[in-house]
């Protein structure tokens, strides 16, 4: 493994957010809200890293698949503990560690956070908090991709380390058209989500961070009280057709607008998507009205729809407090945190595709039972999966369950309930953000010891980055063989 092209990208990685943190200073000085400083004094400090590593760090011309897991894992530490800088540095948040955690939460699209009143920050801040997570949702990697050709430097490996699901999509032969495909799509949606939410009464400035945040599947919102606040349901109603939209593959999302609707109607991991959440949405809603929680059809179709599908997204807003529902709603509300969007998708949580397969093949085995003689070979949209993949997802669902079972174990040994302690890995491993308890969606992260924050931190970046990015940099082996960085004065 090559440490001189890792750092040679990181670097490139922090002179692309030495630029990105100038831009909420145009917030800061048209609300005049003082904190412009701190945006120019991170700025700063990331070009000052960025340039340093770029300068020093001689790149290779190719990029093996151990220099991508490690870029992709370390880019994302990097942009967390230089995003948290603004924080930190205007005081708002007086905690590094927790500045962290509110950046790494952004940057993962998780949406947990540590913030009592988040209106506090003031528009710069809350700008930047937003855009971190529409950042994050379409993925570093991938932007780099698309607007730095300019590197040089082989890209499929990073690809394959940061898109999320069991199988990736390239749309066209090369990457760098594909990551500019799906970035243009990416970018569509936010403008045209930011004018609806403007035309349903909202200002540019709170339009354009939910926008980001839905998109993203992240869910930070302007207000403490999320999308609850504007008591708008074209609101509701606007933010729960993007939400469903940014569930859904974005390679799917350009052939529909490309005319080839056939692909997407063929689609059968959106069909199984579209199933789930109808299905959880009827159940959720009359579960409601059984137990009396509001007083009208209406109200209970409106509440359960948005709750149903910010939850199986992984957004997080919320429009009630589902901590009070039902325990049959809430219980229906932390499985579906599980599940997640599809594959391709800016969502986190397990993805549609490997619940799919996964249900298709223990249907092959119940089967093989009642017909031993029986051949059969599982398919998804009338192809063939191949064995290698059913394999992986079979492995992926095994460590799944023992990161969690691992993180809920030290977190809960610090002293939280069972039920805060779970759900909060829950919450964060699967990106959602709001969970029950303690960390329901009208409390927040901060009462969170120090130890099971750095944890959670952790569970983040493993449920963006799709737990194996992150597990392999603890095998031993992976870091055999380690080439250190050849600065730019040393002999070839």
């Amino acid at each position: 493994m090559r440490l001189g092209t890792i750092g040679a990208l990181l670097g490139w990685l922090f002179l692309f957010l030495s630029v990105v943190l100038l831009i909420p200073i145009a917030f800061s000085i048209y609300y005049d809200d003082g904190n412009w400083q701190f945006f120019v004094i991170s700025s700063a400090i990331g070009f000052v890293l960025g340039g340093g590593l770029v300068w020093f760090c001689v790149s290779e011309p190719e990029i093996g698949h151990r220099e991508g897991f490690a870029i992709v894992a370390f880019s994302w530490l990097a942009a967390a503990a230089l995003g948290a800088l603004p924080f930190y540095l205007s005081g708002a948040i007086p905690s590094y560690l927790n500045a962290y955690f509110e950046s790494m939460s952004g940057f993962t699209t998780t949406g947990a956070t540590i913030l009592k009143r988040v209106e506090v920050l003031g528009p710069s801040l809350l700008f930047w908090r937003a855009f971190t997570q529409w950042l994050g949702g379409m993925g570093f990697i991938v932007l780099s991709l698309a607007i730095l050709p300019i590197l040089g430097i082989g890209g499929m490996q990073l690809f394959r380390a940061e898109m999320p699901g069991p199988t990736k999509d390239r749309i066209t032969p090369r990457i760098q058209d594909t990551a500019r495909i799906l970035w243009s799509v990416y970018v569509l949606f936010t403008a045209v989500e930011t004018v609806l939410l403007m035309l349903a009464g909202m200002s540019f400035f709170d339009a354009i961070c939910h926008a980001f945040c839905t998109l993203a599947t992240g869910g930070f919102s302007t207000r403490t009280d999320s999308i609850a606040a504007f008591h708008n349901p074209w609101i509701d109603l606007i933010v729960i057709v993007f939400i469903i939209i940014a569930g859904i593959n974005f390679s799917l999302h350009f052939r529909l607008l490309s005319g080839n609707w056939k692909t997407f109607g063929r689609s059968e991991e959106l069909r199984f998507y579209f199933g789930i959440g109808i299905v959880a949405t009827i159940f959720v809603m009359l579960a409601n009205i059984l137990f009396a929680t509001y007083d009208s059809w209406s109200d209970s179709l409106r509440y359960s729809t948005f709750q149903v599908w910010t939850i199986l997204t992984g957004t997080g807003f919320h429009t009630a407090n589902f901590d009070q529902w039902a325990p049959m709603c809430k219980i229906t509300l932390v499985t579906l945190m599980f599940l997640g969007g599809m594959a391709g998708s800016t969502t986190g949580g397990i993805k549609q595709a490997r619940i799919l397969l996964f249900c298709k093949f223990t249907r092959m085995q119940i089967r093989k039972l009642i017909h031993p003689r029986a051949v059969e070979a599982i398919k998804l949209d009338n192809r063939k999966v191949p064995a290698e993949v059913i394999q992986s997802i079979l492995g992926y669902l095994s460590l799944y369950a023992v990161v969690f079972v691992f993180a809920t174990l030290i977190v809960t040994g610090q002293g939280l309930d069972m039920v805060t302690g779970s759900v909060a890995v829950i919450a964060t491993l699967n990106n959602i953000g709001p969970g029950l308890a303690g960390v329901g969606p009208c409390e927040n992260y901060a009462h969170i010891p120090g130890l099971s924050k750095g944890v959670l931190i952790m569970c983040m970046l493993a449920g963006r980055l799709e737990l194996y990015t992150i597990i392999i940099l603890f095998v031993p082996s992976y870091w055999k063989d380690v080439r250190y960085p050849r600065w730019r004065w040393s002999k070839a």
